[in-house]
């Protein structure tokens, strides 16, 4: 296919996490167990907390919506790469892409926009108890889930049509396991200033808008802790924060120094061990975060396993 001269690409090739042949088997078996963990471990909190009624509450539907937004967001990107790694074949045409960066970034900024979601949860369990049920009545709450998916529905279709939109003449090799944006920006043999412009105020806009308000819901929440007068009682109230700031301070942390950080005083080695990161561990450490610290959680699984 002819442009002005100039060929253009139809498919790339995915390098992955490693060029070396001899560890492609350990890394597929490493990315199976990974995956299927992370697909066991989310369904589990999903089954859970739709058939028991102890776990009915706004913290938890949140919780369960989350789970499936994960197990979105890791399969935008492992079965890709497994199958890479399983059959040595690493080319993706252009439309495949498309469609991967696509899914990968609704999913990532859906969920992105729900962590911030249950941080406002905790704020007003904690910060308005008396009006708690009222802030987050059913028709709240599935109003701030369809807002998270429209959000991160802006997200993919926006920064896809624009990255889609650049010329792609020269080579072809990604240096990463998916199509990630800042590695196939890197590949565009057209102008990409617009593009990277676009993408840095949606996907940026996203990431800095909920990192501060996950902050300042956070500050609130220190300070209401802080006037409870018994020490036991502080504790106990900040411990129903700690596994949301645990996974929200992942998830971000990483985020932050992929897509706020100048792509040169990074190497590309470094991009990739920041995206398995925040686009592998993140939801594969959210089913161990949100259950092993989470008495509601283990008691509802024993329950299941008849233990209890």
């Amino acid at each position: 296919m002819e442009r002005k001269n100039q060929t253009i690409v139809t498919k790339f090739i995915l390098l992955g996490l490693s060029d070396d042949p001899n560890v492609q088997f350990v890394l597929f078996a490493t990315g199976l167990l990974i995956y299927m963990f992370t697909l066991a471990g989310n369904l589990v909190i999903i089954v859970l907390i739709r058939t028991n009624h102890h776990l009915q509450t706004p913290m938890y539907f949140l919780l369960s919506n989350l789970a499936f937004t994960d197990i979105c967001y890791i399969s935008s990107t492992m079965p890709k790469m497994l199958w890479d790694l399983m059959t040595g074949n690493k080319t993706i045409s252009f439309a495949g892409w498309a469609f991967q960066m696509f899914c990968f970034l609704i999913t990532a900024g859906t969920d992105g926009v729900l962590l911030t979601v249950m941080a406002y949860d905790r704020y007003a369990a904690i910060c308005q108890p008396l009006h708690y049920t009222l802030l987050m009545s059913q028709p709240v709450l599935r109003w701030l889930v369809a807002m998270s998916w429209a959000i991160g529905g802006v997200n993919g279709i926006v920064d896809t049509a624009f990255v889609f939109s650049l010329d792609f003449c020269g080579p072809n090799k990604i240096v990463h396991f998916f199509c990630d944006i800042p590695p196939v920006l890197q590949l565009s043999c057209s102008d990409t200033s617009l593009a990277e412009l676009v993408t840095f105020m949606i996907s940026g806009g996203i990431l800095i808008a909920s990192v501060s308000f996950i902050f300042l819901s956070y500050v609130l929440i220190v300070l209401s802790v802080l006037k409870i007068s018994a020490a036991q009682g502080r504790i106990k109230t900040f411990s129903t924060c700690a596994s949301h700031l645990t996974a929200e301070t992942i998830a971000y942390s990483t985020a932050i120094v992929m897509y706020l950080t100048p792509a040169s005083v990074r190497s590309r080695e470094v991009d990739r061990v920041i995206s398995v990161l925040y686009a592998i561990i993140t939801p594969l450490l959210a089913p161990l975060i949100y259950s092993l610290k989470n008495k509601e959680m283990q008691t509802a699984l024993l329950n299941v396993l008849g233990k209890k």
